[in-house]
């Protein structure tokens, strides 16, 4: 008994009818039967019961179909057990949170059989592992260019002003830029993060103020907790949808009232070798999203 012979009978159990399942096969109608009589002197029973109008399982083919279903499947199993799988090492930053987890989800069903391998470093490292080849895939967010590195655009994540919770703005549901004159800046170092200070600082200049340096660097829970706790009032800006995955009572998200700032955030992939998943991928970025992120 062979595994194409389960194959043709489990398809014309199916069809009941040898013309649709050989279509179904892509095989000609006689090298059908000729394996189904084979199936069944070995078997030494009749599977169907023929006859110039119609084709019907008899009592034994009757039996055997969910067996053979049964053994077809185990086939599959054992050969996805056993068959090489792809991978996808793939750029990230921790502030991409709700969008990472829906991207994650929705490649999983796309390519299920490409394990995806996250890899945190900065943006200037991730564009420089993208071209050289240790990254397949990068996410970014507006980028310089890079040699060799194709910028594929993907969303806009809006920003939110933080400030501390005590602080009379806190009360407010939105705030225009020129609130945040008298507070100091607290924001990471411009080479971090070029397309983001320079953002934030231009728009500040747009609304007619010079923004009060304060101090630059370290991690987004110590800049939230030393906003939160600092005697000098001080600010920074957060990714939106970073803002609602984030627990800190002493410190208030505030949405910009009359001009939002947003950064655009992009797939990075080298341009002479982008992934074989690559449509796959940016079909899992095309999904619906409710949620935009943080600062990296």
């Amino acid at each position: 008994m062979e595994l194409r012979q389960l194959s043709y009978f489990v398809t014309v159990a199916e069809e009941l009818h040898f013309g649709r399942a050989a279509e179904r096969l892509h095989i000609v109608q006689s090298a059908v039967s000729q394996q189904i009589r084979r199936l069944e002197r070995e078997l030494g029973a009749e599977l169907f019961d023929r006859s110039p109008r119609h084709v019907r399982l008899t009592g034994a083919g009757e039996r055997l179909l969910p067996e053979a279903r049964a053994v077809l499947t185990a086939a599959d199993r054992a050969r996805a057990a056993v068959a090489p799988r792809t991978s996808l090492r793939l750029g990230t930053s921790t502030g991409l949170g709700a969008h990472l987890d829906r991207v994650l989800a929705a490649f999983a069903a796309l390519a299920p059989d490409t394990a995806v391998e996250l890899v945190s470093a900065p943006t200037r490292a991730r564009l420089e592992q993208v071209a050289d080849g240790r990254l397949d895939a990068a996410f970014v967010r507006s980028p310089e260019p890079a040699l060799g590195v194709r910028i594929i655009p993907l969303w806009e994540e809006p920003l939110v002003a933080v400030v501390p919770a005590g602080h009379p703005l806190a009360a407010r549901r939105d705030v225009d830029l020129s609130d945040l004159a008298p507070l100091q800046l607290r924001i990471t170092a411009r080479r971090t993060n070029p397309a983001l200070v320079d953002l934030v600082v231009n728009a500040c200049h747009e609304a007619g103020f010079e923004p009060l340096p304060g101090p630059v660097g370290g991690s987004l829970q110590d800049t939230l907790a030393t906003i939160g706790a600092s005697a000098i009032p001080q600010w920074t800006v957060v990714y939106a949808a970073h803002a609602r995955q984030l627990h800190s009572p002493r410190v208030a998200f505030l949405p910009f009232r009359a001009r939002p700032l947003a950064l655009s955030t992009s797939l990075a992939v080298r341009q002479s070798a982008p992934p074989r998943c690559l449509d796959q991928l940016l079909k899992a970025c095309a999904t619906p999203s409710t949620s935009d992120d943080h600062q990296n």
